[in-house]
């Protein structure tokens, strides 16, 4: 499939919208100037353009297999993670004593981004490997480090996490792997592991998993819980890929998309491994690869969005249909209105996402424990937003292909259908949601007011130039406020639970707002402005019903009884 990765918008982004110039401003990301953050950007879009975004097609019509205990990968994959891995693109901030470049987190974001719009399925295979070297960097030992990372960064070496049991999903408390001491500083883990990213394939030469399990004085729950590293090949005296562990591949699942990506059952027999971080800290450590996981998850809802919408756009702009001025469907005014929803809504993700990734930097550069809250409040929000945007867009892609859409030689379906999982791992969009009403509002509030003054002095900025789109965003916000104040407020978790996906997305619905005023008025006259106007025009009002609905409480919710909700009355 043709795809073109955006890079003037995230050009513009950095620039104009969520403040990059910042970032580039500390001692600990000085080099990343802006003429090296658009070198950046143009070569990753040129991987995505010539490499990755050809593989798009093959990977789900040709996907990977098992074949006698070895996963065979869709064909051009290989090549597709060469390159990937030579252009450094695995280890972009990476410490740079291990290998990385050591650049910011925000400019990994974009070129995560952009290689998920290319080829969502071989996307997958460098973000595992990405969360595990973050993980081996700030929980492993210095041995563990020094062998692993460096190959891990380079490509040679691919990674993984295994948190899913059969009967343990989201509750990963009740998880039922088991890890024994050897005797000897290694760990035997024993246990079956499900929904395994790439837990396989056959371009490395060693897959390096990271297990949750329990050892035996391990109390229940998710306090019980370590971190295990186990190799696919227990590395030799040169550390190098030695001989096989005690670990198999039982399966691949066979999934509604990403056809090119392995999602593996696990089975470990014994299988030789290493602690990572402190006994019984396993959750800690994992957390630190989610964490940036959810917001490169987030990424990948965009990246996907921006695929779909463009296959959308082209199809739009070649299909004859009716009388319009063009002769095409893109002048009829429901394309177009969904052209545009798609567009509008995919700036304000973004936005969104690298202002979360923006956060993350200068956490990391000043040590500032306000930026790590706010980069902490943001990521369920940057995750579920960029999510289910990228579902809205690619299922508007297919009504924009009207019945073609429904035929699967256009591609138009597995946009959607590559995409639809991710509002599911990494915690799903409702536990995003919880969490974001629950441990983010620990503060009683305070970041998600603080974030709310910013919106509203921007408003007031904007008021000469644009007054009717600064009130519309300055009266969203102080609903918006109104309702965290309820959330806030009610001593009963429950209530905020159940109003917590409507709280989130009104609260995304806002900072789009934000963002699209922001834009205006970068771009006076121009495109931004105009797309600006349609989102805070069409699309912000939604916050509206979105916050009444947030402060409902839970009793609405629990009406029906369980025979009532069956249809047995």
């Amino acid at each position: 499939m043709s795809f073109r990765a955006p890079v003037p918008e995230y050009e513009f982004l950095l620039k104009h919208i969520v403040d990059y110039g910042q970032v580039a401003a500390t001692d600990r990301f000085a080099e990343a100037s802006s003429d090296v953050t658009s070198a950046i950007l143009t070569e990753a879009g040129k991987l995505c353009d010539e490499v990755m975004a050809p593989l798009q097609r093959v990977g789900d019509l040709q996907p990977t297999a098992l074949e006698n205990g070895v996963v065979r990968s869709s064909p051009g994959f290989a090549e597709g993670w060469k390159a990937i891995a030579e252009g450094g693109w695995i280890g972009m901030s990476a410490p740079e004593e291990q290998g990385g470049m050591a650049l910011p987190m925000t400019l990994t974001t974009c070129v995560n981004e952009m290689m998920s719009g290319a080829c969502l399925s071989l996307q997958l295979a460098p973000l595992m490997s990405q969360g595990q070297i973050e993980a081996l960097d700030h929980h492993a030992s210095d041995a563990l480090k020094d062998l692993y990372m460096p190959k891990l960064i380079s490509g040679e070496w691919a990674g993984t996490m295994n948190l899913t049991e059969p009967q343990a999903g989201s509750d990963v408390g009740a998880l039922s792997s088991k890890a024994e001491p050897n005797g000897d500083g290694t760990y035997a883990v024993s246990g079956q592991k499900i929904f395994i990213s790439w837990g396989d394939n056959d371009f490395c030469s060693n897959i390096c998993h990271l297990v949750l399990a329990r050892l035996p004085d391990g109390v229940p729950g998710t306090k019980g819980i370590s971190l295990f590293l186990v190799p696919k090949f227990l590395p030799d005296e040169n550390g190098d890929a030695g001989v096989a562990n005690d670990l198999k591949v039982v399966s691949l699942e066979h999934k509604m998309g990403l056809h090119g990506s392995p999602t593996c059952v696990m089975q470990y027999d014994g299988a030789t491994g290493w602690l990572v971080g402190n006994e019984h800290g396993g959750m800690a450590a994992m957390f630190t690869m989610m964490n940036n996981a959810r917001l490169g998850v987030g990424g990948q809802g965009v990246g996907a969005g921006e695929g779909a919408y463009q296959h959308a756009l082209e199809y739009a702009l070649e299909r004859k249909q009716g009388r319009s001025e063009s002769g095409t469907i893109v002048d009829h005014a429901d394309v177009r209105r969904m052209l545009m929803t798609m567009k509008a809504d995919l700036f304000a993700a973004r936005a969104i996402m690298l202002s979360c990734a923006v956060a993350i930097d200068m956490q990391a550069a000043t040590g500032d424990a306000t930026w790590a809250a706010r980069a902490a409040f943001l990521t369920p929000i940057a995750k579920t937003f960029g999510t289910d945007t990228g579902i809205a867009v690619a299922d508007t892609g297919v009504q924009v292909h009207g019945g073609m859409g429904f035929i699967e030689e256009t591609g138009a379906a597995q946009f959607f259908r590559d995409v639809r999982v991710t509002a599911i791992y990494e915690g799903t969009n409702g536990i995003q949601a919880m969490d974001l009403v629950a441990r983010k509002m620990m503060d009683g509030g305070e970041m998600a007011n603080r974030l709310m003054d910013e919106i509203e002095e921007q408003a007031e900025c904007a008021r000469s130039t644009h007054p009717n789109m600064a009130e519309s965003v300055w009266q969203a916000c102080e609903s918006l406020r109104e309702a965290t104040e309820w959330l806030v407020a009610q001593g009963n978790m429950n209530d905020r639970f159940a109003g917590a996906v409507p709280y989130l997305r009104a609260f995304a619905r806002v900072l789009g707002g934000h963002f699209h005023l922001s834009a205006a008025m970068a771009d006076l006259g121009g495109p931004r402005e105009k797309l600006a106007r349609f989102y805070i025009t069409r699309l912000l009002p939604e916050h509206a019903g979105l916050l009444a609905h947030a402060q409902t409480g839970a009793d609405g919710a629990y009406v029906l009884t369980l025979e009532e909700l069956a249809g047995q009355s």
